[in-house]
């Protein structure tokens, strides 16, 4: 059984706002390490992909992308054992090369953490993987909550990530922002009742509220705005 909603808490989530950030290519540019973890990982398993698929399966959650890559051979035990693989290829990556946040990034985390905005980090990244790079931001302290591929059953473009997010930082979803480099996170960010920011570094469309090809380019009152449409 739910709990119920006390009145006061009614009133802290009607005014709390809230950032929800995305990752993999919108906080950070991983795209290189996750390529060569993913390769690795296969070759491995004695299967070849090429980039192009892996550009495909960007953002998506392991249990969606390995299935399709093993075909027939896609087992349980099989997928598990590849998407360990993998992940502890990408965290002894960002362990050993270091990763550096994208431009924009470290002054809006900062800038928006001044202004009491509530801040969460909404991926489909294991847990783990998120620790371990906002660690080597030195980010850790931004965020009010994490929700990562652990937490929930559904991936983007279904929109449970962002709704426990807001949960957990206790933010009403049309008090939401969502930070977003992919369509089905954008997606997501609407089906959730959320404004979305889509960060397009690649050229590729976004069906967002606003779209930038870097944070930088956003104005100071990016999010305050965007919040009162």
């Amino acid at each position: 059984m739910s709990r119920r909603v006390t009145f006061d808490e009614g009133l802290q989530m009607s005014a709390a706002r809230a950032v929800l950030w995305d990752m993999d290519g919108t906080l950070i540019d991983s795209e290189g390490f996750h390529w060569i973890s993913w390769r690795n990982a296969m070759a491995s398993e004695g299967i070849a992909i090429t980039r192009r698929q892996f550009l495909a399966s960007f953002g998506q959650r392991n249990d969606s992308i390995i299935p399709r890559w093993l075909g027939a051979g896609a087992t349980p035990e099989r997928i598990e054992r590849i998407s360990t693989a993998k992940e502890e290829l990408y965290r002894q990556l960002v362990r050993t090369e270091g990763i550096t946040a994208l431009p924009g990034v470290a002054s809006w985390l900062h800038r928006l953490h001044e202004q009491g905005w509530l801040q969460a980090i909404a991926s489909a990244a294991p847990r783990a993987n998120i620790e371990i790079v906002l660690e080597a931001l030195s980010a850790c302290h931004f965020f009010q909550a994490i929700v990562s591929a652990d937490d929930v059953h559904k991936g983007k473009p279904d929109p449970e990530v962002y709704l426990i997010a807001a949960s957990r930082v206790g933010a009403s979803p049309h008090r939401c922002i969502v930070v977003e480099d992919a369509v089905a996170g954008v997606e997501g960010a609407r089906s959730a009742g959320m404004r979305s920011i889509g960060v397009n570094r690649n050229g590729n469309h976004l069906p967002a509220d606003v779209v930038v090809s870097s944070l930088e380019l956003l104005g100071a009152d990016a999010f305050e705005r965007l919040l009162q449409q």
